[in-house]
């Protein structure tokens, strides 16, 4: 057994892995970065594929524990931290709630954007795992109208996930820029953590850049 509990956190500028580290600053969680230059391909290179085989970000690493997946890596680190109270206890009713949408993220919001976004048909409803983009889309915003947050008054480790998703998907006209969701949006956009992390990120592309140009 592995007796360093040191947090490790792998990332690249302006990726998916941003939310995760804004969900690090929001915690207040001790960790170290290991940044990936994903333009000269370092997430193929063997030394990370030994730790992701699948080469992907983000990537958590805890003592023995890996973990991987944006929504179990958000349930893996909200828990991890309970002090920051971005997550609902076992025993809070909102439990439940906070979970389906953790994962309603990768099961049908994310399916259904990148069908849209490749113009490809989407499965029959009875396979698809999202049915169909509209009814996911109505059942997302129908949520979101219920405000401020996904759970109403409560800010949750989801909705850094979802803030930021909804962020970059309508950035790139996948989602349409519906009231509830470009009002959400600017809530979470909001908060000083993603000010900081847009900030890094910048500087961290920009060093990126600089060594491509070397």
């Amino acid at each position: 057994m592995n007796s360093d509990r040191t947090l490790i956190f792998y990332h690249s500028p302006n990726t998916r892995s941003a939310g995760t580290l804004i969900l690090l600053e929001e915690l207040g969680a001790p960790f170290e970065l290991r940044v990936l230059n994903m333009k000269a391909g370092e997430q193929r290179q063997a030394a990370y594929l030994a730790v992701n085989p699948m080469g992907k970000v983000p990537t958590v690493v805890h003592g023995d524990a890996l973990v991987t997946e944006q929504g179990a890596i958000f349930i893996y680190l909200a828990d991890l931290f309970p002090q920051a109270e971005l997550a609902p206890a076992i025993s809070d009713p909102l439990r439940g709630p906070y979970l389906r949408w953790l994962v309603f993220y990768g099961s049908s919001f994310e399916p259904a954007v990148v069908d849209r976004a490749l113009k490809r048909e989407p499965a029959p409803r009875s396979t698809s795992p999202y049915g169909d983009f509209d009814t996911m889309l109505d059942t997302l915003a129908g949520q979101l109208r219920k405000g401020p947050y996904l759970l109403g008054e409560r800010f949750t480790a989801a909705d850094i996930l979802w803030g930021t998703a909804l962020r970059w998907t309508t950035g790139f006209k996948l989602v349409p820029e519906l009231p509830e969701i470009v009002s959400y949006v600017e809530r979470v956009a909001a908060r000083p953590s993603v000010a900081k992390v847009a900030a890094k990120d910048a500087e961290l592309a920009a060093l990126h850049a600089d060594q491509a140009g070397a």
